[in-house]
């Protein structure tokens, strides 16, 4: 299986970002006496947080690091 691209989470990102703009400009609306609530922009930070990371990450070239190991 294989793991996530940069492009793909570049992807991710981007449209976590499209969402907190479109949550910050607003939060709650009514149309015919319905109102809705649009997601928790602390959970879409959270999100960005994530996928910027993960951006970064495949960025270097991914995988794990090792510090402090010697080899055998």
């Amino acid at each position: 299986m294989a793991g996530i691209t940069l492009a793909q989470a570049q992807a991710k990102l981007d449209l976590w970002m499209e969402a907190e703009e479109a949550v910050a400009s607003s939060q709650e609306y009514s149309i015919n006496n319905r109102s809705l609530t649009r997601a928790d922009l602390n959970e879409i930070g959270g999100r960005i947080n994530f996928w910027e990371r993960k951006v970064n990450q495949l960025s270097r070239g991914g995988g794990i690091r090792i510090t402090g190991a010697s080899p055998c």
